[in-house]
């Protein structure tokens, strides 16, 4: 006799039947967790000369099922629907299926957990205190903070678009553009980021600090450093039709040390923060005519700074390469107009705030820096263009400021 391995699974109720064949009745019962059911049956019954038919599963397991074609009689127990069940041609050893979400517990124990802290250094506790001490500090002053409707009305209308998260955030990008621009792959937004950051921390950030609004002056001067330092870009447009900067000879790139660039910039920086502080606060800056003057000066400023550059680019190569000693516009009173109006944009800045020794402060820092890399300059063109530099040196007197410096 033969004996066939049948693996019955149901996901109903227990379920039996009765099967009858040739007046030989088996009973024949499905349970759950893959229970596997023997099924003996007689060689007697096939050797019986019946015309047996094959019944084979379309998945090709090892064995395959005769059914007579005598009548078959099925009587079953439980008055519900054939259940659902699989076959294998082996025995299966495996239990009902661990979740993958419960496997990291599996191994988990009461024993386990006092053998891992028995094994903690008093090191390692202080560590883990302090982690834990630090991230519950953390979320309970966070959460105090969002919910707390003091943190929300604390601002007036004009500083809640320059909160300090924004400004913290634009300087950290600001600093991440200026990585990429030095190591030359800016794009233009980038470097727009750059300039945009830097005037936002010398003209808005300062004065909301000290007065806790913004109102007046700052947004005028936010714009106007946007507009001022952005002609050299519009005059490469005006000449070349685009604001891509031409390759030139490098050694036209003058700049001192770095040591001196990085007291310049933290110069100016600290000149801004001290005249917000000098300064009163902003809603007690009069307004009126007696603003005239700082118009007056803010348009000066953006004349001398437009006509320099344009007058120094149209007798210049590529915008940096001079191809002539420039004697016309700005140039017939100074020999360095475009420092000049920089040191002129900061001086209107700070009478506008009524910060004098702050302006004192920054015209120093600008000076000082301004006449190392005026020197630099004025000895490239004396080498470059001889007689003709002297003779304007000796006409035009005044590097930055006429009649006095």
């Amino acid at each position: 006799m033969e004996t066939t391995s049948v693996l019955l699974h149901s996901k109903t109720i227990p379920f039996s039947f009765t099967i009858s064949i040739n007046n030989r009745k088996r009973k024949l019962s499905f349970r759950h967790h893959d229970k596997h059911l023997q099924s003996h049956l007689s060689n007697t019954s096939v050797l019986s000369g019946q015309n047996l038919k094959p019944i084979k599963n379309p998945l090709n397991p090892p064995f395959s099922l005769y059914l007579s074609t005598s009548s078959l009689k099925i009587t079953g127990t439980h008055l519900l629907s054939p259940p659902k069940c699989s076959y294998s041609g082996s025995v299966s050893t495996e239990g009902p299926q661990t979740h993958q979400f419960l496997k990291p517990f599996k191994n988990l124990s009461l024993e386990k957990l006092k053998a891992t802290l028995l094994q903690l250094t008093p090191v390692d506790i202080i560590k883990w205190s302090a982690i834990l001490s630090t991230a519950i500090a953390a979320t309970k002053w966070t959460v105090n903070l969002v919910i707390n409707p003091f943190f929300w009305m604390y601002f007036s209308w004009t500083w809640l678009f320059w909160p300090w998260f924004v400004a913290i955030s634009l300087a950290v990008y600001g600093l991440y553009c200026f990585y990429k621009h030095s190591i030359g792959e800016a794009s233009i937004f980038e470097q727009l980021a750059i300039v945009t950051s830097v005037f936002t921390w010398l003209t808005l950030v300062p004065p909301a600090h000290f007065s806790g609004y913004l109102q007046g002056w700052p947004f005028v001067f936010f714009f106007v450093y946007h507009y001022f330092f952005f002609f050299n870009v519009s005059v490469r447009k005006r000449l070349y039709g685009d604001y891509y900067a031409r390759p030139h000879d490098p050694k036209w790139d003058l700049n001192p040390p770095r040591w001196y660039r990085l007291f310049f910039c933290v110069g100016v920086m600290a000149g801004h923060w001290l005249a917000a502080f000098e300064g009163p606060e902003l809603h007690l800056i009069p307004g009126g005519w007696i603003n005239v003057g700082i118009w007056i000066l803010i348009l000066a400023t953006l004349l001398m700074q437009y006509n320099s550059t344009f007058y120094l680019a149209k007798y210049s190569e590529k915008v940096v390469v001079p191809s002539a000693v420039v004697q016309f516009g700005p140039y017939r009173w100074v020999r360095h107009p475009i420092y000049s109006s920089t040191l002129l944009l900061f001086v209107t800045y700070f009478i506008a705030l009524r910060a004098p020794l702050s302006l004192l402060f920054v015209v120093a820092v600008c000076l000082m820096y301004y006449a190392q890399k005026a020197k630099m300059e004025e000895g490239l063109m004396i080498e470059t263009f001889g007689e003709k530099y002297l003779e304007y040196m000796s006409k035009v007197q005044y590097k930055f400021i006429p009649l006095v410096y």
